[in-house]
């Protein structure tokens, strides 16, 4: 079997225009070597498989290379290459510090390049620091690492520091093309973009993903083989969502993520792409953001044909929702759940159903539909034009005995309105306040509400008390305790439609005027009358029924046991 050399080493960059993706750093380090303005210290940085290493190699090279050199000449004995991840102690640092001293045999430098330097210890970067900063003329140090900020900072000022980027997509995807074209290898774009889409801006990982898929896929790379040979979710899956979920077709959508799960997809995989999907679809609204839509050229036209059926509203309720699921999906105890609901709550973004706001009805809206009637707009008279002896006319709606309905037209007084008079304030701790706001909600219910088609069924006092309890107890569980005290106080008398309340001082009736509006709206409810009203009343004597002092409640005690005197004096006990 003969020997197989991975691509990432068969397609190493010999010369610094076959490096992809670092032209300014590529174009800045061939200046320097042919203005003889090159540093002695120079240091590489950048994320994984960019060419740092490559870079520090090529330039080993030429700054060795002359006209006489041969192009296979590898300058063996003039580049040495350590490793600090496994010689990063004081004693490897000092060995390479007494090598320095000693010229080159041949060529005109001699070039250390120390990989991975931040693994490097801190007793060996202090060995390293003088030979670093004042190094022999024929030394040249090229330092390459993922991470600087492990670097201690003498010895970043002793260096020319050089940033590799991440690889683009397109230039990652560029170079793929090249070399399956060097190797006969018919692939699609879409499969090459995702595959340096994949690789994160490491060309070293692209490449290794392509061998991957190349031997999975033989001479013909399709988008599918590399979607299925990377357990990739592809543009395909979200299209389809995307269009279920403007269809409002919420079974379907359920049906289709589960079959995702089911191929051994991951969720929060999944939710990700969505939002990111409707990213993209947001950046095809506007052809200035169009160059931002990383993606080969028929996935583009996908895109811009499925951004032209959603809103600029939707897509950003849509990636609002899908974002609120990324965030909260680690934390989540049923992650499925929470994924499905986001799921649901998408394709109920366009969904126009009939919606219905109920908070302004004291009756649900089926009581008025079940008898034929419909509330009734009042429209709001218009404060230019109108004078005060107009009396326009206004539709009402009179309830015949037979449920039906019919209108009379009926003149309607309007005061007249002041158009620069200041309004006048009103404090909102005072009772005048609180009659106002009361009477301003009743005000709204009749907007809404017919009062001669409302129940009216009899009350009796046993019925009443049962409500009475109820509402206490509903205001205690609600934690309004004080309010539920005062209604403790005293039991409510009905006469007739009238709710009789008697207490010993002011603040309890102004506390329970405050909460009359949602009292009665109970009461009215749950007895199916409302033609009920609520009377409170002050009588200081009533005060006297309650105990408050040890005395008091003695004299409390006495009147229903009159023993309890016999027993006090019997062993001289004080109150």
């Amino acid at each position: 079997m003969e020997h197989f050399v991975v691509s990432a080493r068969k397609y190493r960059p010999q010369t610094f225009k076959d490096v992809v993706g670092q032209q300014a750093i590529t174009n800045t380090l061939l200046n320097a070597i042919e203005n003889n303005h090159l540093a002695q210290a120079l240091l590489f940085t950048g994320p994984r498989g960019v060419g740092k290493t490559t870079c520090a190699r090529i330039l080993a090279k030429m700054i060795n290379s002359d006209e006489n050199t041969s192009e296979d000449e590898d300058f063996a004995f003039n580049i040495f290459e350590l490793d600090a991840a496994s010689n990063n102690g004081v004693d490897q640092i000092r060995e390479l510090t007494d090598q320095v001293r000693i010229p080159p045999q041949v060529g005109k430098y001699k070039v250390y390049i120390i990989d991975e330097v931040h693994m490097l210890s801190q007793a060996a970067f202090n060995a390293f620091l003088k030979t670093l900063e004042e190094p022999p003329k024929h030394c040249i140090f090229i330092l390459a690492t993922t991470e600087k900020h492990k670097i201690i900072p003498t010895i970043l000022s002793r260096c020319q520091i050089f940033d590799f980027k991440r690889i683009t997509v397109s230039d990652a995807k560029a170079y793929l093309k090249y070399i399956a074209e060097e190797q006969g290898i018919t692939a699609e774009d879409d499969a090459l973009h995702i595959i340096a889409q994949k690789a994160d801006g490491a060309m070293r990982d692209a490449l290794s993903i392509f061998d991957r898929v190349v031997s999975f896929s033989g001479k013909n790379l399709t988008r599918q083989a590399v979607t299925e040979n990377l357990n990739v979710l592809d543009y395909e899956t979200y299209f389809t969502s995307t269009d279920l979920i403007l269809e409002n077709k919420i079974p379907d959508l359920l049906i289709q993520f589960n079959t995702i799960i089911s191929k051994g997809f991951d969720a929060h995989h999944y939710i990700a792409g969505l939002a990111s999907h409707f990213r993209d679809l947001m950046v095809c609204k506007n052809p200035a953001t169009i160059p931002l839509l990383e993606v080969g050229e028929d996935t583009s036209l996908k895109y811009m044909e499925q951004s032209k059926k959603t809103t600029h509203s939707f897509l950003m309720e849509g990636i609002r929702l899908a974002n609120d699921c990324d965030l909260k999906y680690k934390t989540s105890k049923n992650q499925r759940l929470l994924v499905e609901l986001t799921l649901m709550q998408l394709a109920s973004i366009t969904f126009d159903g009939e919606k219905k706001n109920l908070k302004h009805f004291i009756i649900p809206p089926s009581y008025f539909k079940a008898r034929g009637i419909t509330p009734i707009p009042v429209n709001k008279p218009k404060s230019e034009g109108v004078k005060s002896s107009e009396k326009p006319v206004v539709a009402k709606k009179v309830a015949t005995p037979k449920e039906t309905v019919s209108t009379v037209e009926e003149p309607v007084s309007i005061p007249k309105i002041s158009i620069n008079k200041p309004k006048k304030s009103t404090s909102g701790l005072s009772l005048k306040s609180i009659r106002e706001k009361k009477e301003h909600q009743l005000r709204q219910m009749d907007v809404v509400i017919d009062e001669e088609n409302l129940p009216k069924e009899p009350v009796s006092q046993e019925a009443l008390t049962e409500a009475w309890k109820a509402y206490t107890k509903k205001m205690d569980q609600k934690g309004e305790k004080i309010m539920a005290s005062i209604l403790q106080m005293d039991m409510p008398k009905l006469e007739g439609t009238t709710i009789y309340l008697t207490y010993s001082n002011n603040t309890n009736k102004i506390e329970l005027e405050r909460a009359e509006f949602p009292l009665m709206t109970f009461l009215k409810k749950k007895l199916l009358n409302y033609d009920l009203k609520l009377d409170i009343t002050v009588n200081e004597e009533v005060a006297k029924k309650y105990a408050f002092t040890p005395l008091e409640k003695y004299e409390k005690l006495r009147e229903k046991n009159p023993n309890i005197e016999v027993l006090r004096k019997t062993f001289g006990l004080d109150v």
